[in-house]
């Protein structure tokens, strides 16, 4: 199967209704882990960098390691996706390393922290699906603003995205999916009291579009995560994320794609502080690096029987 766009993947799934998840990487272990657990649950893969993971890791050694994902796993269909591209520039790099699918995100300003005007979405967006779709490259934007901050990214204030608005967009820019702000935050701190997505947003734009849909912030922040990260020194208090049910319900509604971050995170960092805590006395990096790699690919198993991914690796071929 090889490298694939996630274009090609996530129509198939809008196809079937279920959902993919993206995950983030920023290092060999979390990659290694994303894939194992794929090739576990014969599921399609989204593996995804923001541009803080890239420059953390002077671009081109996390590009060669997410290749290095799609040479080990022929039979996984896998993409590699730019996770909050900021301008054209940052996109060209993307596609330069070999990422097959990237996401401009023209609801901000370069800084990735100030709200953008819908003119400036547009034009920066109709650059980005020129220049990508003549490279066989997908493309993803967004249209509305999600709470919270992650990677340093986020105006942290939510604004719910006009399904007339999303219908227009989609029209004038012709991008391949679109990311949706239906209530949904970055980060581990998304609600405080009762969750309430806007699932009257997400019909609406379901029925005016018929593009695949994206939900950002979209990591569930499970309870036994915070509590073992807690147990063993950690201090997170008040975290709380979308519940998988509600996520479930998003994916009957028509979300296709399911970016899932901060989870991961807590895995590794539950799994390492354990490590340390249990056996003081080792201090080989592939001894707690290794338990973080199986943390985590135990985490994202459930994950991609929860979304339904799970059993449909063989849905996909390079003319899907």
């Amino acid at each position: 199967m090889a490298l694939i766009s996630a274009k090609q993947i996530l129509k198939e799934a809008q196809k079937k209704c279920y959902g993919v998840g993206a995950y983030n990487v920023n290092n060999m272990e979390q990659i290694q882990a994303i894939m194992a657990a794929a090739k576990e649950t014969q599921s399609p893969v989204i593996i995804q960098a923001s541009r803080g993971a890239l420059k953390y890791s002077n671009f081109t050694y996390l590009g060669y390691l997410m290749k290095a994902a799609v040479i080990e796993n022929l039979d996984i269909p896998v993409a590699m996706h730019l996770d909050h591209g900021n301008s054209l520039e940052s996109v060209i790099r993307a596609i330069d390393l070999g990422f097959s699918s990237v996401m401009i995100d023209g609801s901000l300003m370069e800084d990735g922290k100030t709200a953008s005007t819908y003119d400036y979405n547009v034009n920066v967006t109709c650059s980005v699906v020129e220049y990508a779709h003549a490279r066989g490259v997908s493309v993803e934007a967004e249209i509305g603003t999600l709470g919270g901050l992650e990677d340093d990214i986020g105006s942290g204030k939510i604004h719910l995205t006009d399904p007339n608005e999303a219908k227009k967009f989609v029209d004038e820019t012709g991008v391949d999916s679109l990311a949706i702000a239906i209530g949904t935050s970055h980060g581990a701190y998304k609600f405080k009291g009762v969750v309430n997505l806007a699932f009257d947003v997400l019909k609406k734009v379901r029925e005016l579009i018929d593009i695949p849909i994206v939900l950002h912030g979209a990591s569930s922040v499970p309870k036994k995560l915070i509590c073992e990260v807690n147990k063993y020194g950690g201090k997170i208090s008040g975290a709380a994320g979308v519940p998988m049910t509600s996520l479930q319900e998003a994916i009957k509604l028509g979300v296709s794609k399911i970016n899932v971050d901060t989870d991961g995170r807590l895995a590794i960092t539950a799994a390492i502080r354990k490590a340390f805590m249990v056996t003081p006395e080792k201090f080989d990096p592939r001894d707690y690096l290794g338990y973080a790699r199986t943390a985590l690919t135990n985490l994202i198993i459930s994950k991609m029987k929860d979304f339904g991914t799970a059993g449909h690796s063989n849905d996909y071929s390079q003319d899907s």
